[in-house]
């Protein structure tokens, strides 16, 4: 035991004597001689009413003030009778071992005292990462996740979001680190290498993309956003080019014509915001399977749209239009499409899911992309199962959403996953067991050749009373209209790996054992919906076929009409609406002017250097000068003619100087 524990147990400071009572203070017997501040305070040292300098005496258990209380009252008991401390060898040793004991106590407690603190800032930061996690304990944390987490999440927004619009948009699931962080924390997302200040560069920011440090420096494109008028609470906006923007065009458009990607990269050196040449060259990269830079340059591409918004733009409430129409803002559709396609590729099915909602809610009426055939495939990757059943409840009146396959398998295959839910009541099982049950008979009615190719692209094998009856056999395949098998082939290749679950296959083979029942006993529904086959579906119109282009699904793009394959397909605008609105045209690019003759046409493609009109003169000719430009437009042609033939070189026949050469040699 060292000198200054000893000292700091009975309040003493190097270099004084034990306080007694001061000089004519009365001597009090139940505070030993100290003062009657301490003894209301209950303060066994003198110096704790000052400060708590160390950490290891800032808080004592109650058994040790017991202990040091009863020890300095003694003392000053013996101090104020004999004058001085007492010398006895016997009963310093005990006094030791008794401090000896009540130190080993105040370390145990302090260990006590940092444990709890430990756990305590443990509970505080229970949603960091903790450096000392094993790896059994993320096994155990990611089958958590997949577990339940995902079921928790859509319950939990659910609730919040029931009051506010159907395509209301959150800024924070617009990022797909948001999403990311959830499921690997923030450690695994972001990582412990962080840039330094002097090397980062200052970007604006923005909420649909991160600005990277090795993007260009922005400059202003030439791209700004108007607000063209506001009726009945909708803004209706549209993007602008600027005329340096515009001669930008006119080049990126000789560069697609040349077939050359050379050129377009050439092209974004001089402008690394243009946005068109980002889109196309975008497109390039990924057929060449650089999915990171495709995936880099539509981020590019989004930014510098960001940054030209105007200030009244919001992208959260929904209330915000832009015209498909108009030329301008159709990079603006593209990049978010394409932006939203490589976050689903990425796993980010809920930032995928806020930005087709985002999209969406741009021209919900017109739908230019057509994302009502792609919505209800990310709600439920995204567990979002409550959400597309509220789309399907608002929507159906007057969208008719179950005369789509999408919508008809869906949204009853929602409800069966929530009814595979843990904290559900009776009441709520029961409802989602009879509604998807409901719905999924009324699917498979209506559309029959959507059962065969499922079972085929997941693997299974079908009973023999569903492979050969007519309903759901070949005939049906053949039958269906062109249209209807191109939505059937889009809505197989993208959600087929939904149908895998063995409890889903259970459920559907039931359902469909109940509909051949339903068909055997010829039920008016089942000739309804024949009708109905025959009479729609006859031509789909250009937005679903441009959400198959876009969609780059191999079933999709096979079925395809010829109309559609055959014509040129840019990737920076495919099928461009009819009706589109043209805000600038594209200057003629012949140097020649457009009322040549025939004759000075033949004359032009024998001799390029022709030129029988030469110079343009004035409209209003005088008769004088008409033979006068005839005399001059011969002697061009003359001098053209002179030209070409003095240009003219014959190769001379091989000399027979070595008769030993062959006769078949080659020329010089």
């Amino acid at each position: 035991m060292s000198c200054r524990a000893l000292r700091r147990l009975r309040g003493e400071q190097r270099g004084q004597e034990p306080l007694g009572p001061a000089d004519g203070e009365p001597v009090d017997p139940d505070t030993g001689g100290h003062s009657k501040l301490r003894a209301e305070r209950g303060v066994s040292n003198l110096y704790e009413l000052i400060t708590n300098a160390d950490d290891d005496v800032e808080e004592r258990a109650p058994a040790e003030r017991k202990v040091v209380g009863s020890r300095t009252k003694g003392q000053g008991l013996q101090e104020h009778e004999c004058g001085k401390p007492e010398h006895n060898g016997h009963r310093e040793e005990e006094e030791v071992a008794d401090l000896e004991q009540v130190a080993n106590n105040t370390q145990s407690d302090n260990k006590l005292k940092k444990k709890k603190k430990r756990k305590k800032s443990k509970k505080h930061t229970a949603g960091e990462p903790q450096g000392d996690v094993t790896v059994e304990d993320i096994d155990s944390i990611l089958e958590k996740i997949e577990s339940s987490s995902g079921l928790l999440f859509q319950s939990r927004s659910s609730s919040n979001t029931d009051c506010r619009p159907l395509l209301y948009v959150e800024h924070r699931n617009l990022n797909p680190e948001t999403e990311l962080k959830r499921y690997f924390g923030a450690r695994a997302v972001l990582g412990d290498q962080r840039p330094r200040q002097k090397q980062r560069q200052y970007h604006r920011s923005t909420w649909l993309t991160t600005a990277k440090d090795t993007w260009p420096r922005y400059t202003k494109a030439g791209i700004t956003m108007q607000l063209l008028e506001t009726k009945g609470g909708v803004q209706f906006f549209t993007f602008e080019h600027h005329r340096e923007y515009q001669h930008v065009q006119f080049k990126f458009l000789e560069a697609v014509e040349s077939m050359d990607p050379n050129n377009i990269v050439l092209l974004l050196q001089m402008n690394p915001y243009h946005i068109d040449s980002l889109l196309q060259l975008s497109d390039v990269c990924r057929i060449q399977e650089d999915q990171e830079m495709a995936r880099e340059l539509i981020e590019r591409a989004l930014f510098s749209l960001e940054c030209a918004f105007h200030p009244v733009f919001s992208l959260t409430s929904g209330s915000c239009r832009l015209d498909y129409r108009r030329a301008e803002n159709r990079a603006f559709f593209l990049a978010l499409f394409k932006h939203m396609i490589f976050l689903e590729k990425r796993g980010c099915s809920r930032t995928a899911l806020e930005f087709c909602k985002l999209i969406l809610s741009l021209d919900p009426e017109d739908d230019p992309l057509c994302l009502l055939l792609i919505i209800d495939f990310l709600s439920l990757r995204a567990r979002e199962y409550l959400f597309l059943t509220r789309v399907f409840e608002e929507w159906e009146t007057h969208r008719n959403l179950s005369q789509l396959p999408n919508f008809a398998f869906s949204v009853p295959l929602a409800y069966f996953f929530l009814s595979q839910q843990e904290d559900i009541s009776e009441t709520d099982l029961t409802n989602f067991q009879e509604k998807a049950a409901h719905l999924i008979q009324n699917a498979l009615i209506m559309f029959p050749g959507v059962l065969m190719p499922l079972l085929d692209h997941c693997g299974v094998q079908p009973d023999s009373t569903v492979s050969s009856h007519s309903f759901f056999g070949l005939t049906a395949q053949i039958s269906q209209p062109p249209a209807l098998g191109q939505l059937i082939a889009l809505y197989v290749g993208r959600t087929l790996s939904l149908w895998k679950d063995p409890a889903v296959m259970t459920w559907l083979e039931a359902n469909v054992q109940q509909v051949l029942r339903m068909v055997d006993a010829q039920e008016p529904i089942v000739e309804e919906c024949e009708k109905k086959r025959k009479i729609r579906y006859q031509s789909a119109p250009r937005n679903i076929y441009r959400h198959m282009i876009l969609s780059e699904m191999k079933e999709a793009v096979a079925a395809l009409p010829l109309e559609v394959t055959s014509q040129a397909v840019l990737g920076f605008d495919p099928l461009p609406p009819l009706d589109s609105i043209v805000s600038y045209t594209r200057p003629e690019r012949t140097s020649h002017p457009s009322n040549e003759s025939s004759l000075s046409l033949f004359f032009r493609s024998l001799l390029p250097n022709f030129n029988v009109q030469g110079e343009l003169r004035p409209a209003a000719g005088e008769d004088a000068d008409a033979g006068r430009d005839l005399n001059q437009g011969v002697n061009r042609l003359m001098a053209a003619m002179r030209d070409m033939l003095a240009n003219i070189q014959f190769q001379e026949p091989p000399r027979e100087d070595n008769p030993d050469a062959e006769g078949d040699g080659d020329w010089d």
